[in-house]
């Protein structure tokens, strides 16, 4: 995983709930949650396990709210080698995500912080306040060569917080102070917010925007990715930046086989038509501890098509349920995986979104200056 050894420092008590466990909590406490347990991350030495002592505790039933924790990580900027990926270079306002998709490959990245993978990744969030700074210390260093930053990368830069905390857009005044691209997938509609910001940047040539769709049903999609923005704001989200100048794309991801894979074509229709230029996808990948939440997921709120989804995601993994290789974890591999290629680019090509978006510009760079640094002459 891309992000999973980014800088970080521990923040004070990162314990969890008391709770972490195999057990399903009760649904009316996760109302609006993704994942419907709280299993306990692969680094934990214990495994928990709920127990009657016939005592009635009122607190264990109420519901479960977001708690914010502070992240003061002396480097923001998250570096990667991995050749499937277009970007080297990435940062991530958030730790954790309020959205609750619960097929989220970032999930295992809590277990790394000591905290659980399923609940606790979208109900316990670390803020980085300090980001926007330190990316400008960063910015500075003089061997610093400037290329497209990359961000919705792990989590959401557009999750629900962002509403109140502005990291994201604090991160973006950042960039556009010092000409520097900056590329975004997202899931929130919130990213509109900051439309006179990558308005202004896209019509530079410094940013661009991909919206995330995995289905254009209501009903699904408030069970599968319960708090990100529904599928028609995020149709509304690619207009709104179309007609603001920023080159805005659709990403399909995930294509989860035997549940969301008929709704390609019409994704790519619907997106187009909202004013997206371009097009990706990819199929659904279930990397550690994700595995178990999902299928978890499919017994609850999918128990008809629990067997056909896991045996289309073998096939396409082939024979396992996830594949990690450079050049087959995005993409799959077999004979599904070769018709959903095709059909992916019978369609984009239909629809107009088989082009890439222009190329960030990198040559209208600014370093940042410090106090007593040498004017620069513009001659």
């Amino acid at each position: 995983m891309e992000d999973l050894f980014e800088p970080f420092e521990l923040p004070p008590d990162p314990g969890g709930y008391g709770f972490a466990e195999r057990a399903p909590v009760d649904a009316a406490r996760r109302r609006g949650r993704g994942a419907g347990t709280n299993r306990v991350g692969r680094y934990e030495r214990e495994t928990r396990a709920p127990a009657d002592d016939g005592w009635e505790r009122e607190e264990d039933e109420a519901p479960l709210r977001t708690e914010v924790l502070l992240d003061h990580s002396r480097s923001v900027i998250a570096r990667n080698t991995s050749p499937d990926l277009p970007f080297d270079r990435s940062v991530n306002p958030y730790r954790g995500c309020e959205h609750g998709c619960v097929y989220c490959f970032a999930r295992p990245t809590h277990a790394w912080l000591g905290m659980s993978p399923g609940l606790d990744f979208e109900t316990r969030i670390l803020v980085k306040p300090d980001a926007p700074e330190r990316l400008a210390q960063e910015l500075r260093a003089t061997g610093y060569a400037c290329r497209p930053m990359a961000m919705g990368t792990n989590t959401d830069p557009y999750q629900p917080l962002e509403r109140d905390r502005r990291v994201t857009r604090r991160i973006l005044e950042v960039l556009r102070a010092h000409r520097h691209p900056v590329s975004i997938v997202t899931k929130g509609a919130g990213v509109t917010r900051d439309l006179d910001i990558l308005g202004e940047m896209g019509r530079q040539g410094l940013a661009r925007v991909y919206l995330s769709v995995t289905t254009l049903d209501h009903r699904l999609s408030r069970t599968l990715e319960p708090r990100a923005a529904s599928p028609q704001a995020r149709l509304r989200a690619i207009a709104a930046l179309a007609r603001a100048g920023v080159p805005t794309g659709v990403m399909v991801a995930p294509v989860i086989p035997a549940l969301t894979d008929h709704e390609l074509e019409r994704i790519l229709e619907a997106c187009a038509q909202s004013g997206a230029r371009s097009a990706g996808y990819i199929v659904l990948r279930l990397p550690r501890e994700v595995r178990d939440l999902f299928v978890e997921w499919l017994e609850e709120h999918r128990p008809d098509a629990a067997q056909r989804v896991m045996g289309r995601v073998r096939e396409i993994h082939g024979g396992r349920d996830y594949d990690a290789a450079f050049g087959r974890r995005l993409s799959g591999q077999g004979v599904w995986a070769d018709l959903l290629r095709r059909r992916f680019r019978g369609a984009a090509k239909r629809y107009g979104l088989d082009r890439e978006l222009p190329a960030l510009r990198c040559d209208l760079f600014r370093r940042p200056e410090r106090r007593g640094d040498q004017l620069a002459l513009d001659l």
